[in-house]
């Protein structure tokens, strides 16, 4: 057997032996509907790999990987395989955030400049760290006017993430008056790692990678460096015109970590959702903070860093991502203790409706 082979059948071998540990866990029954329901799911899409994590009862209790991390490579994705997690970072920021104003660091209304003075002030009024996670600031999105801004798909690596990341925007005028309208935004999470860099006194990505995700037990999650020779890093894919799978566009994510930017596995983010059940990161009135939200006439809004949604007396808070190469979902409903976690190494995938089918298993299954 050649080497390849043998890392191969290891690997396989590794996902079997956690899949059978987890296993006692998470019922068979609802074991089993997850990967009907994933199966299902990557037959539909042609997704190359998928990643699934489970959280019940405030616990992690299952992961796995499905499909390929690598095609070309033939490597199989697995509970521990790296995935852009796109737009997800943005709770991970906000918490971050949020940990600063709980410490008596960070004033959620002072204006920005207070903690991060590169930013220039605007004539359409002062913009607030509450503003800037709520997308209630003003800051422009991906658009300039109504063409697409060419350094979303950047192949810049900055040396400084935070400070040379304000450049992308930071002279554009504001799209609407700061505190009147919902814009979303990930431009403004960059301008909120500033803010955390002011208010903390660290490098952005030394802080949150501190205070969030070692106590979270994270510990594979990372910054999207496209230099770095990070293990399991899975490869990223698109459609092309015809269907067929192809490799994304290139990203160097570098210039948007706070609201674009970290790796993540299935386990590490479910590790996340633990702790933000088990009040492990902020404390309960500081998350029940975040989580609030003025909900539209079909029970959805936006909190602090959190999509907030309501069906019935059931309150579901969760986030989605989308770029290159990747599509991204985790929710949790803490009224039930439970969570689920979708990650795909495929763009423009429907990870939302995967993720929400796999929490409605669990749900059911806790009849």
């Amino acid at each position: 057997m050649n080497k390849a082979c043998s890392r191969l059948l290891a690997a396989f071998l590794l996902m079997a032996s956690v899949s059978f540990a987890q296993e006692a866990k998470l019922a068979s029954a609802n074991r089993k509907q997850i990967e009907t329901a994933v199966a299902k799911f990557m037959a539909k899409e042609s997704a190359p790999g998928i990643s699934v994590a489970v959280v019940k009862d405030g616990e992690y209790v299952w992961s796995a990987g499905f499909g390929m991390a690598d095609l070309e490579n033939s490597v199989p994705a697995t509970s521990q395989t790296l995935y852009r997690l796109a737009s997800v970072s943005k709770p991970i920021t906000a918490v971050a955030t949020m940990q600063l104003w709980q410490q008596g660091k960070l004033d959620l209304d002072a204006p920005v400049q207070k903690y991060c003075p590169a930013f220039p002030e605007k004539s359409e009024g002062p913009i607030t760290t509450r503003e800037l996670l709520s997308h209630k600031a003003g800051i422009r999105h991906y658009y300039l006017g109504q063409v697409l801004d060419p350094q979303v798909s950047s192949t810049k690596h900055l040396k400084d993430p935070i400070q040379d990341g304000l450049e992308f925007f930071k002279k554009d005028a504001l799209v609407s008056r700061p505190g009147a309208e919902f814009h979303y935004s990930t431009y403004g999470y960059s301008l909120v790692g500033c803010v955390i860099e002011g208010a903390s006194g660290a490098k952005y990505v030394d802080y949150v990678t501190r205070s969030v995700f070692a106590p979270a037990a994270m510990t594979t999650a990372q910054a999207d460096d496209r230099f770095a020779v990070i293990p399991h890093r899975t490869r990223f894919y698109q459609k092309d015109e015809s269907g067929r799978i192809a490799n994304a566009d290139f990203l160097d994510s570098s210039y948007k970590i706070p609201g674009g930017g970290w790796l993540a596995s299935a386990e590490d983010m479910a590790h996340f959702e633990v702790a933000m059940l088990n009040d492990t990161l902020v404390k309960r009135a500081t998350r029940d903070l975040m989580w609030t939200a003025t909900l539209d006439k079909k029970g959805g809004g936006y909190g602090l860093g959190w999509g907030v949604t309501k069906q019935g007396d059931v309150f579901t808070f969760s986030h989605n991502g989308g770029q290159q190469g990747t599509s991204t979902f985790i929710a949790i409903v803490p009224e039930q203790k439970l969570g689920v976690v979708v990650l795909i190494n495929m763009e423009e995938a429907d990870q939302e409706t995967l993720g929400t089918e796999l929490l409605k298993i669990l749900q059911d299954g806790s009849k």
